[in-house]
């Protein structure tokens, strides 16, 4: 199985921060889908080239792609907009509950405009760009997304 994470960032594109979220999200994979390849990217706040990365992606049959960053209310944040260019359909139960856990936390991730999707077998879910925002996030949809991969991919029986 391919899964992509696509860390969407202008400061650690152009090298003068370094990315810590996008490393942290692929451990967690790692960790969940020790069988899978993970690939990684790490792009400008671009809404072409993230639309481009992500189908990309999904031509070579990446189930997963996570993208990292982006997510916000500043100007530059089109994460969310280049997914909906991607997608099918849609998927508002997963940024929901990213942003229910969250806000536990943190009551700023209700500022949060991630969303989640399909474009035919593929999943792609926006993950805020702070490392402990992306990590607590993917966190709190692990089982979700366990579970959505294997319908995606033809399991018939539901919990």
């Amino acid at each position: 199985m391919l899964i992509a994470v696509i860390t969407v960032s202008d400061r650690c594109a152009q090298g003068l921060m370094a990315d810590t979220a996008g490393p942290a999200v692929k451990e967690i994979l790692t960790r969940e889908w020790p069988q899978a390849a993970i690939r990684t990217a790490l792009l400008n706040d671009d809404e072409d080239a993230i639309t481009a990365a992500l189908e990309e992606f999904a031509e070579q049959d990446a189930k997963l792609v996570l993208t990292v960053g982006g997510t916000g209310l500043g100007p530059r944040d089109r994460t969310p907009e280049a997914t909906r260019r991607v997608i099918d359909r849609e998927a508002p139960g997963l940024a929901e509950a990213m942003r229910t856990k969250g806000a536990e936390r943190n009551p700023y991730a209700w500022l949060s405009r991630s969303v989640a999707g399909m474009r035919g077998t593929m999943l792609i879910v926006n993950l805020p760009g702070s490392k402990r925002g992306a990590s607590e996030s993917l966190e709190a949809i692990l089982t979700l997304l366990r579970h959505g991969l294997e319908v995606v991919a033809g399991a018939q029986d539901h919990p």
